[in-house]
């Protein structure tokens, strides 16, 4: 083989760090869908991600450095590319068992750091050597240091770009997350191979092991992904959306047959397959609003999921029209496909989120209902603060009711989400109630309804016997100790870390 030039070395290093600088963005962008099925779009996720991936590639740097004073050779480049490749196609290998066993164990704060310092850490560190390796490549082939670490540091940041508007605009709405890492995965062990073969005099032997170990660790990743997992349910549909994973899948339900919706790890909706009843007990609340405007026509819903309640309220009464705000594009169309979502011109569906829609809308309603809040892993803050409640009652009508689900539990303690919002919506609607699905007497972790009316009418419980025992007495908990949610303040989810377990 012909030795190749300096000008074709510098091109194929730079062009070598705009895959790998691409290669970390896009293994950061998909590192908050890995981990949010099991601790939720949160901002410990979030931070975890980003927290993790810039201490490794920071220590990566450093390490880069020394290494480049000592070895700066191809070889060496070429060979971390290969193992950073590895360890992707690996990591997508252990993450499904790794963090079921994690998110189990930890909390959603301390689990998706550990997690991602085990998944994400070493892969991103291995990458970071790769910019000071190659300006000293560059820099001992041009005699430039300047130039070269401009040179380096344009293409990596460049393909860092790329990488992350290639990840949010096409490849995540487009494959699914697992498809996406082992094709990086695949795309930089490749990159590291071709390296070491056209550029590096290496040993044959020495790169025969190497592309055969590849190619063993190609197959059991993609082996793996081919493999049924045990499930009483049947999957229907499954994609990864804008916002979460969506997963439909049928099974049954107190012993009749049942579709169920999930977004990421929370079973979000469910429709029974032979009758129009409502499955989960906290959507059965929706009808409140009979109790104070039965003759309401008017309706808004913030979240559609499976959109149990807006076909609910659409049988309620032909004169009903119904507006659903959905951010999560796909559910519209798959509601319509797999949970019975008629055509209807009294249903106007909004691919927009609730507060934003509200706030432009000139429109108002008998009632608002807040069904976004569809699981502890998922809570929004800005749909809980006193603003977006105080927004949303300047947009019903006289005796407009607004009806939430929440989740949480009612033990009195110092820092508590669910009395923190109970006193936030107080403040807004002294005219309200809250209702305990379970059982009001119970410290457990459960859905509790919030009931504001603007208007002076109250509940007659006479004949309302089993509404009247899921009733909660806001008058038992001393909300001093529970500070209001603002949008200047709204820990919401640390407040959620204490349900979902203890603090680390």
């Amino acid at each position: 083989m012909h030795p190749l030039s300096e000008n074709t070395k510098t091109v194929a290093l730079l062009a070598s760090v705009f895959v790998t600088g691409m290669a970390v963005l896009i293994i950061e962008i998909t590192a908050l869908r890995i981990l949010s099925p099991y601790y939720g779009n949160t901002i410990y996720t979030t931070s975890s991600v980003i927290g993790v991936i810039l201490a490794a590639l920071s220590l990566g740097y450093y390490a880069g450095g020394k290494i480049a004073d000592a070895r700066p050779h191809y070889a060496l480049f070429y060979t971390i590319i290969f193992v950073a490749g590895l360890l992707v196609l690996l990591m997508d290998m252990i993450s499904g068992g790794l963090l079921q066993i994690f998110s189990a164990v930890f909390s959603i704060a301390a689990g998706s750091f550990f997690s991602a310092l085990l998944l994400f850490f070493t892969p991103a560190l291995l990458l970071g050597t790769l910019s000071p390796i190659a300006i000293k490549l560059q820099a001992n082939s041009l005699g430039r240091v300047g130039n070269s670490a401009g040179g380096v540091f344009f293409w990596s940041t460049l393909g860092s770009i790329v990488g992350t508007m290639l990840s949010g605009f096409f490849l995540i709405p487009m494959f699914g997350i697992a498809a996406i890492i082992v094709t990086t995965g695949i795309i930089l062990g490749c990159l590291g191979l071709l390296g070491l073969l056209f550029f590096v005099p290496t040993n044959k032997k020495v790169l025969f092991v190497m592309v055969a170990v590849f190619a063993i660790i190609v197959a059991a990743v993609l082996l793996a992904q081919t493999m049924p997992i045990k499930s009483n349910l049947q999957t229907v549909y499954e994609k990864d959306g804008t916002y979460e994973k969506i997963k439909i899948a049928d099974g049954t339900w107190n012993g009749q047959p049942a579709r169920f919706l999930f977004q990421d790890r929370s079973y979000s909706a469910a429709m029974y397959k032979n009758s129009d009843n409502l499955v989960y007990d906290y959507t059965k609340y929706y009808a409140l609003y009979k109790l104070i405007n039965p003759q309401a026509t008017q309706a808004f819903a913030i979240g559609g999921g499976g959109y149990s309640i807006p076909k609910a309220l659409l049988n309620d009464s032909p004169n009903m029209h119904v507006d659903v705000t959905e951010i999560e594009p796909e559910l519209y169309a798959a509601a319509k496909t797999y949970f019975n979502l008629p055509e209807t011109d009294r249903l106007a569906n909004y691919t927009e989120d609730g507060r934003r829609f509200l706030a432009k809308t000139n429109k108002t309603y008998d009632i608002i209902i807040g069904d976004a809040y569809y699981s502890f892993f998922s809570i929004p803050a800005h749909l809980t603060t006193k603003e977006f409640f105080t927004l949303a009652k300047t947009k019903l009508q006289d005796n407009g009711v607004f009806i939430g689900n929440f989740a949480g539990y009612l033990a009195q303690e110092k820092q508590s989400f669910i009395l923190s919002e109970m006193r936030t919506f107080k403040n807004v609607f002294p005219n309200s109630y809250f209702f305990a699905v379970n059982s009001p007497n119970s410290d457990a972790a459960q859905n509790i309804i919030f009931l504001g009316i603007n208007g002076t009418k109250k509940i007659d419980f006479t004949n309302l016997k089993d509404l009247a025992q899921k009733n909660i007495d806001p008058n038992r908990f001393d909300f001093s100790k529970a500070q209001e949610i603002t949008d200047d303040y709204a820990p919401v989810e640390y407040l959620v870390s204490k349900i979902l377990g203890h603090w680390y």
